[in-house]
């Protein structure tokens, strides 16, 4: 073989690019994050990022800024923006439904999404800093327990489940028995003493109207 040819062949060849450098790779924000820890955040922006932040405390679980309602029990983290004197972190909120907030004192936060509470702080600051921004962050997510007594399958305590209606309650506790008049109504302790609020269980179950009667962790359930 004619080594020119040789030669002459190779050099037609074409060249083989090297594999590429490895480079960072690029993330994209839209309005969720992702924790160290792998929580999935969402809620109240911190000022410049446009951006809201609340984290779940189970990575696993991801609970909504506009559906998770705050309960006794659990615990929250309280940042305002560009203000540490007034951040906390690990802040219960106590069986009143409040918690305790500097230069606020007792806020309720029982019955609030993280957004709603954040942004009630926000009003409350407004005296004492200049355009506060507030996040709410949950660190602690306590049971959620609401109480049946009277006429029902098995009266005691219930773990309340996000978006559980007033019929999916009395299902999961056996359902009334049969000596029920079907005369329910929910106590509920307020801020102004305790409230009565009737239910109409024959309407709800052959309309499947939950006549605006959303449950909430404490309630007590009594059926006649």
């Amino acid at each position: 073989m004619c080594w020119t040819g040789f030669a002459a062949r190779a050099q037609t060849r074409p060249a083989i690019a090297p594999p590429p450098t490895p480079t960072a790779a690029a993330t994209t924000t839209s309005g969720t994050a992702t924790t160290s820890a792998g929580a999935v955040t969402s809620g109240t922006a911190a000022a410049g990022t446009g951006v809201a932040l609340q984290a779940t405390a189970d990575p696993k679980s991801v609970v909504s800024q506009d559906s998770y309602v705050i309960g006794p029990g659990d615990q929250l983290q309280l940042n305002v923006w560009n203000e540490p004197k007034l951040s906390q972190s690990g802040i219960p909120v106590r069986p009143d439904g409040r918690i305790s907030v500097p230069l606020l004192g007792d806020v309720p936060a029982a019955g609030l999404t993280p957004m709603l509470l954040g942004r009630d702080v926000e009003n409350r600051l407004q005296k004492y800093v200049a355009d506060p921004k507030v996040t709410v962050t949950m660190l602690g997510v306590a049971p959620k327990e609401i109480f049946l007594l009277g006429e029902i399958g098995r009266p005691g305590p219930l773990v309340l489940s996000p978006g559980m209606t007033f019929l999916q309650v009395i299902s999961a506790a056996g359902g009334l028995t049969p000596y029920a008049k079907k005369k329910l109504y929910v106590l509920r302790k307020t801020d102004k003493g305790q409230q009565k609020i009737n239910f109409d269980y024959k309407k709800a179950v052959t309309t499947g109207d939950m006549q605006g009667v959303t449950l909430m962790p404490g309630d007590t359930i009594v059926s006649r």
